[in-house]
């Protein structure tokens, strides 16, 4: 028997191992949501557990496709309006950042969600990522992720951006 869990911190992980081997984790990981970076990450990677992160385009934020006015627009039962990242005073640097990801993939044509994926696959102790997409179209625009890599200076840049910018 194998065990495969969606959310669990280093604790409740290693209690989990207690009952049987702890193969894979599926945390949330994104540039906006870097929370498993200092802990959970780093145990993973240790105890050899693979790590399938979901939400790498943090709910379509980081996709490119957002914009003030389009999330201003939501359904008022759209949870995303009252996310911290979707509102002031996040929403304005977490759009300045989605203009960066737009000019490092401008470089390699490709969308500011391909290399929010990317940048998230960068971590050695992500396995892989689920990405959603409603329409195929949604599907076409973040398929290169699978084999985009970021080069040295698009990673520093955009790590220079979230020392300075996003916390």
């Amino acid at each position: 028997m194998q065990i495969g869990v969606s959310n669990f911190n280093v604790e409740q992980i290693k209690r989990a191992q207690k009952i049987a081997p702890v193969t894979s984790l599926q945390p949330p990981y994104s540039l906006l949501n870097r929370k498993v970076e200092a802990e959970i990450l780093p145990y993973c990677h240790e105890q050899n557990i693979g790590v399938i992160n979901y939400s790498p385009m943090s709910s379509g934020l980081l996709t490119g496709k957002m914009t003030a006015e389009r999330i201003q627009a939501m359904p008022a039962d759209d949870w995303r309006k009252r996310s911290p990242n979707f509102k002031e005073p996040k929403l304005s640097a977490n759009l300045k950042l989605v203009e960066l990801l737009r000019e490092v993939g401008k470089d390699f044509g490709v969308e500011p969600g391909v290399v929010a994926i990317a940048w998230t696959l960068e971590n050695p102790a992500i396995t892989a990522a689920i990405v959603g997409g409603r329409r195929p179209d949604q599907v076409e625009g973040i398929i290169a992720a699978a084999d985009f890599r970021l080069n040295p200076g698009a990673k520093e840049r955009i790590s220079n951006f979230l020392a300075e910018t996003v916390s």
